[in-house]
Formats: structure tokens, C-alpha cells, sequence
């Protein structure tokens, strides 16, 4: 059976959800403001899922909406609550790890497909064919599998159950993100959407019973990072991951910026056709991809598990910070006499030459001509996050366009 991939995006609001779809998604995954894992993301409210649902539907795009928390006696009133409001806003299919949670989804809401979170570690086909036979449609592959593990899970599972797998952003230090770090650090617990990220903290390692012997780390003078993995990145192996029977290629980030989204979208949109019109044509163009895909945030890349257990270099040891080429200025939200408005995000002034990111894969340089505030006033500079602005530039952009400037 040939199978063409789904290209599955992360949203953490309305307007990033917009610009995965316009920037190539099949289809969006994004959390409403309970029971799921990303608390600390701004979130959807019911009234902006129902907009996004309906834009995204529109385009002929799918929505997900995550309820993957491990949940607790007394989460499961409100989730029952929550599952009738889903109900009435249709989403394409609820991402669940919960069997509990999971029970209520198919009680309340049937006609909703129901998705197994990676949560769950799903590591073998006997728990993908569980799954299916409770009613499940797709299940999340833990993130420690590898190819050939793919491919025998993929040969041993009914053809209608779809294998979802994370193919780029950021690892977890945790088997399938089941962590408990944050919990036991500061109470905030990383199962139930409180997640405080300590993998990316900084650590001295002590074995107290064998003074003078001492863990092979790599440190700089403010110490070592230890769980601070490598981003995943399969950019390069389209070709092994549709072979291996993977029919939805997850991009991790429902914390990141609308150009994050659009970044990671429109390179993997554009690398997925153009391997299926032509495989020629996808190793041709790989030096794009590959240079495009480093031009939104990134901690360096890595394989993960597809190709083996990651070793020492799969690390980061000296820092925990990210790669930046780009800072993000705003997405045009609509275009008056040729001026465009934006929502700014990060300060540019009347002068600077800045980038215009379309979908179709074009970078337009520009200049800045005039910024105006919503009153009509002319400013020198945006300083101030979260500005609307008209901008007048030396391209007139079109709507959903990034702004962008190169570092």
C-alpha cells in the first residue's frame, strides 16, 4: 500500500494556527486550555478552537486537539465536561493517553477519532493492535523506536491503523516524555501539563561513595548540561520514514513562535512533494531544505533513535541555549492601501532591510518605509511587543506573510 504522508503541525494559538495551515500542514494538532500536556502554552480557548477548526476545515485541513494527560480521580468530571464541548466544535480526532480518558472519549464522543498519545509508550505492534481493537484509528510511536523497528511494527498491524511518528524538534530526556524532574523539583508535575523543563538545567555530577572518579561529562566554567539533548531533524530521510510505513510525520512545538511553524512547515511541505513527484528532484533540492530549516531556532540536530541508540553526541554539554539566525517580527494580518498590519513581536525600525517569508517557499528582501501606530501616527521604530502596526514596505506583502530579519 503506498502511502502519502500527513505533514502534522504544532499550534499554541489562533494566529500560529493559521500559518501552519497557509504554510502547508495536512493537518494542525493544538490544546485547549485543559488536559493537555502543555500547559504553559497560551492555549485555545473553546471560541478561538471552534475559529481555527473552521478555517483550517476550509482549507481542507485536519484539526487534533490533545487531552493527553495522565489523569487523576478527580480530572475525570471535567473531562467528560470537556469532551461534550469538543463535541458540539468537531475536531478531527482528540489525542489521548489515558485508557480512562480514553473510555469517556469513546462514550461521549464516538464520531471523534481517537489518536494514542506517544505518552502512552507505544514501543510494539502488540500495543498498536490493543489499541485498534479498543477503537483507536492511529497511535503515536514512542520516540525511542527505530527504523527498523517501524517498519516490523508497520508489518505486523492491521493496514487502517495509522502510525503517527516525531520526525523534528526537541527530545525529551524522559521515555516518551514521562518525566519526573519537574515534579520532583519544583511539584510541578510534567504528566499532567506543568512541565518546567529542568532536562535543559544546568548540573555538577557527584558519586559520593567513589571520591576522585569522575563521569565522563564535557563542561564549560558554568558547568555541564547533561539532559540537554540534541533537536531531532529527518529533513534528510523522507524517503526511509515513507518506507518504514509512517503515515503522519509529527513536527514537535506547541510552544513555538509562528515562525517556527511556518519554518519547519513550508521546508517539510516542499520536501515531502517534491520527493513523491520526483526523487531526483527532493536530493537536488536538499541544500535548501537543509538551509532553511536552520533558520528558525534549533538546539543543533540529531537522528534521535531512528538509526541506533543515540550516544554522547546526541548531547549538548555547554550550553543550553538555541541557534538563531532570524528573529521573528510579525505576521501581516491584512493589507489597507498598500500598508500591512501587524501584531509586532520584536523591535525593527523605518530603514532596516527585512525579509518577507511566503509560503510558496520565496524569501523577498525589503525595506522598512514608514510604521505607523493604530492611530495613524508616524513612528521611527516598533520598540514595543505586541504593537499593532501598519508598516509600509518597499514590497507590498500579502496576508499571512512573515516578517522576519536576519540576525
Amino acid at each position: 500500500m503506498s502511502r502519502h504522508p500527513e505533514l502534522l503541525i504544532p499550534a499554541s494559538s489562533l494566529e500560529v494556527l493559521k500559518t501552519a495551515v497557509i504554510f502547508g500542514a495536512d493537518a494542525v494538532y493544538i490544546g485547549g486550555e485543559a488536559f493537555g500536556l502543555r500547559a504553559k502554552a497560551k492555549n485555545f480557548s473553546m471560541e478561538d478552537m471552534k475559529e481555527g477548526i473552521a478555517f483550517a476545515h476550509e482549507r481542507g485541513v485536519k484539526v487534533y486537539v490533545t487531552a493527553n494527560i495522565l489523569a487523576h480521580n478527580d480530572d475525570l468530571p471535567g473531562v467528560r465536561e470537556y469532551f461534550k464541548e469538543l463535541k458540539e466544535i468537531k475536531p478531527d480526532a482528540l489525542i489521548i493517553a489515558d485508557p480512562g480518558v480514553f473510555d469517556i472519549a469513546k462514550e461521549v464522543c464516538p464520531e471523534i477519532e481517537r489518536h494514542i498519545s506517544t505518552q502512552a509508550n507505544n514501543t510494539n505492534y502488540g500495543t498498536y493492535n490493543f489499541w485498534y481493537r479498543q477503537g483507536a484509528s492511529r497511535v503515536v510511536s514512542a520516540r525511542e523506536l527505530s527504523m527498523k523497528e517501524l517498519k516490523e511494527l508497520r508489518a505486523n498491524i492491521p493496514e487502517d491503523l495509522e502510525i503517527e511518528t516525531f520526525v523534528h524538534g526537541a527530545m525529551c530526556i524522559s521515555y516518551s516524555g514521562r518525566c519526573l524532574l519537574s515534579n520532583y523539583f519544583t511539584g510541578r508535575d510534567a504528566n499532567r501539563g506543568a512541565c518546567t523543563h529542568p532536562c535543559r538545567w544546568k548540573y555538577a555530577v557527584v558519586e559520593e561513595t567513589r571520591p576522585g572518579e569522575y563521569m565522563p561529562v564535557y563542561e564549560n566554567e558554568r558547568g555541564t548540561y547533561i539532559f540537554n539533548s540534541k533537536d531531532l531533524c529527518m529533513i534528510e530521510y523522507i524517503p526511509e520514514l515513507i518506507d518504514a510505513g509512517i503515515d503522519s510525520f509529527k513536527i514537535e512545538g506547541r510552544m513555538k513562535t509562528a515562525l517556527y511553524v511556518a519554518t519547519v512547515a513550508r521546508t517539510y511541505r516542499k520536501a515531502i512533494d517534491d520527493y513523491q513527484k520526483d526523487p531526483e528532484l527532493y536530493r537536488k533540492n536538499m541544500p535548501w531544505y537543509l538551509d532553511q530549516i536552520s533558520n528558525c531556532t534549533y538546539r543543533q540536530f540529531t537522528t534521535g533513535f531512528f538509526f541506533g541508540k543515540p550516544d554522547e553526541n546526541t548531547q549538548i554539554y555547554d550550553s543550553n541555549t538555541y541557534n538563531k539566525e532570524y528573529t521573528y517580527l510579525g505576521i501581516v494580518g491584512g493589507i489597507n492601501g498598500g500598508l500591512c498590519r501587524i501584531e509586532q513581536r520584536n523591535k525593527f525600525s523605518v530603514g532596516e532591510t527585512i525579509e518577507i517569508m511566503k509560503p510558496d517557499g520565496r524569501n523577498v528582501e525589503v525595506t522598512v518605509k514608514r510604521i505607523l501606530n493604530e492611530d495613524g501616527a508616524e513612528q521611527e521604530s516598533a520598540p514595543h511587543s505586541k504593537q499593532v502596526l501598519w508598516v509600509e514596505l518597499s514590497v507590498v506583502p500579502e496576508e499571512y506573510d512573515i516578517l522576519r530579519r536576519k540576525e
